[in-house]
């Protein structure tokens, strides 16, 4: 059974923070995570399943309804001026999430939102957010699923023409490279960010090392997962 929302609620599994933003051009920036419920995905390898698999989960036990006022005032409360959207798939809410972004950017808060790129931004999202992180399924991380379920030109070529996306490719090989620079190329997708997959320390630190000079070769940033080293697979971090 689903909870229900009203017009004003957000179907939130946590949130966290002050912590730091671990991933991207952001990496050690203190932030809020505001967490939503929800995927349009089915990533085998994705690291925040209890917001969408419903095979392992109890989704009902895991999301909360919370209006957009509730969540404003308790970011207001906090003093991390960054506040990080992220899922799930936020943008599945992106028009229930435009009261609580617009009193956090009239507040003077600046917000990234983290999303697989499927979903078009509306313009009044694209106003109120300072940057997306985009981060496009490659066949490996999203094995099972169709290139078509996976990636959405017309999504990517929205979030392109923007000026407020960063594009971050999750990967366990070098090998994987090839696909990150087609994608690019054939959707203009720039500047592109490689982070290596892991869920530990060691993962991370073993998968960096292999990835950090064929990263650079190929004209790409590369990116850690800092909450990872850290604190490990901690929820909430």
């Amino acid at each position: 059974m689903r909870p229900s929302l009203a017009p004003e609620d957000l179907l939130v599994a946590e949130t966290f923070g002050p912590t730091v933003q671990g991933e991207g051009p952001s990496s050690g920036q203190r932030a809020l995570f505001i967490r939503l419920m929800r995927c349009n995905l089915i990533c085998p390898a994705c690291d925040t399943p209890y917001t969408w698999d419903a095979t392992r989960f109890d989704l009902t036990a895991q999301a909360r309804p919370i209006a957009a006022a509730q969540l404003l005032w308790w970011a207001l409360g906090q003093d991390a001026e960054l506040v990080v959207i992220t899922g799930g798939e936020p943008l599945m809410q992106q028009r229930r999430l435009v009261p609580l972004l617009a009193g956090l950017v009239q507040a003077g808060r600046r917000i990234e939102v983290e999303t697989n790129g499927t979903i078009s931004p509306t313009p009044r999202l694209l106003e109120l957010v300072a940057q997306f992180n985009v981060s496009p399924k490659l066949a490996g991380f999203g094995a099972g699923m169709s290139a078509s379920r996976r990636i959405k030109p017309d999504a990517l070529a929205t979030f392109a023409a923007s000026g407020r996306a960063i594009f971050k490719f999750v990967l366990r090989t070098p090998a994987e490279l090839d696909e990150v620079a087609d994608l690019a190329r054939s959707y203009d997708l720039a500047p592109v960010w490689v982070m290596p997959e892991g869920a530990t320390a060691a993962a991370i630190t073993e998968r960096l090392r292999v990835l950090a000079d064929p990263v650079i070769a190929h004209g790409f940033h590369l990116t850690t997962r800092l909450h990872v080293l850290a604190w490990g697979d901690q929820r909430g971090r």
